[in-house]
């Protein structure tokens, strides 16, 4: 059965692979990024492109209401977008501090609160953090902003768990480790990930269609090495 499913950070990486799987296997995608010509080129029928940076209320409102005029369901939330700076903690500027958490914490938190509207039991907010945002995992000097946003994320996972769980609407953390994306390579240039994107987006996509029959507020470590 087609579901709606809202993905974020699809311009490349593993929300692209993840918004052509759910869009090959029948459901309406609504695609969130701040630039969508990549999705706009593959023009499938079943994908949906909003230019959308999540650290802007506005643009995240005009998803919203998109999805009220359009579709008034959310089946799955994937909150995939992320932004990271890697830089010693020494020249890490609270400018800094703010675009990292405006997308990783605050930009999750604005648009799954526009979304819950929409959502209904047996609905499914992922999101996708990071290993580093878990507690005693290996952490990385140069990170203390991407992973500190990562772990913030978590808990609020936990806490929406918690307050949705009399609907029926669950919250699940995926920890990731190390995935060969673009945005990994600009940060660590030359680092070799064991899994690529699209192997991850297959992980993810399985998970968000049944993971919430499994699990409700908890973080799986989705890593097989450290990072």
């Amino acid at each position: 059965m087609s579901k709606h499913i809202v993905i974020t950070g699809t311009s490349r990486g593993i929300g692209y692979e993840l918004a052509l799987q759910f869009a090959n296997n029948g459901h309406k995608v609504l695609a969130l990024s701040r630039n969508s010509n990549s999705l706009d080129k593959v023009n499938h029928e079943n994908i949906t492109t909003i230019s959308t940076d999540l650290s802007k209320e506005n643009d995240i409102i005009n998803a919203a209401n998109f999805v009220e005029k359009e579709w008034n369901s959310v089946d799955i939330l994937i909150n995939n977008a992320g932004m990271l700076i890697n830089k010693p903690f020494s020249e890490l500027t609270t400018d800094d501090f703010i675009k990292v958490y405006q997308v990783n914490v605050f930009g999750v938190a604005s648009l799954t609160k526009n979304l819950l509207p929409f959502m209904k039991s047996g609905s499914h907010v992922v999101t996708v953090s990071s290993m580093g945002g878990i507690q005693g995992s290996m952490k990385f000097p140069g990170l203390a902003a991407y992973s500190s946003a990562k772990g913030a994320v978590i808990t609020l996972s936990e806490l929406l768990a918690e307050e949705y769980k009399e609907q029926q609407i669950a919250f699940n953390v995926l920890a990731l480790g190390a995935v060969q994306t673009e945005m990994l390579e600009e940060a660590f240039p030359g680092y070799q990930a064991p899994l690529k994107a699209i192997e991850m987006a297959d992980y993810i996509f399985n998970f968000a269609l049944t993971g919430n029959k499994f699990y409700n507020g908890k973080v799986l470590q989705v890593s097989s090495s450290t990072p």
